[in-house]
């Protein structure tokens, strides 16, 4: 399976880098892993304007075989079981190849929400968007494991 992370905004600190580079280093056995990171834009000023700047540049980011999974808080939520399941279907039906777009400070352009096949949603809260990737993540590598039969997800 070949995964894309589309990112808003880099991992400034260091402690979400190295939890992102850990997961990414974990889930390398199971899958192709690609993140492409996209500058995020002062929101404070126009958020419209910085929005659609962002988009322009997710948008041209994205592969145009891929399935595309925007995370948004009003997307589907899903167990980790569950999750697993549903990427593992991906698989099955041909999907091989999916992009997971994680919006930056403002969340995401509706333009980049309507090129979503789907949305998933990591819960009801709002998380910080370097969390969420790292969440996201490790909700990867535990699928992997799960569809494996592997020991971890308990």
């Amino acid at each position: 399976m070949k995964l894309d992370l589309i990112c808003v905004g880099r991992l400034k600190e260091r402690h979400w880098r190295e939890a992102a580079d850990e997961y990414r280093t974990r889930i390398t056995p199971y899958a192709r892993l690609s993140v492409t990171e996209v500058a995020d834009r002062d929101v404070t000023a126009d958020e419209q304007r910085a929005l659609s700047a962002e988009a322009g540049d997710v948008l041209r980011a994205i592969a145009p075989s891929a399935y595309v999974v925007a995370l948004d808080i009003e997307g589907t939520s899903r167990s980790s079981e569950a999750f697993a399941a549903w990427l593992s279907g991906l698989g099955l039906a041909g999907r091989s190849h999916v992009a997971f777009v994680v919006g930056g400070a403002a969340g995401l352009h509706p333009d980049v929400l309507a090129r979503a096949d789907e949305r998933l949603s990591l819960g009801a809260m709002t998380l910080p968007h370097q969390f969420a990737r790292v969440v996201l993540l490790e909700q990867l590598y535990r699928a992997f494991r799960i569809m494996r039969g592997e020991p971890y997800h308990r």
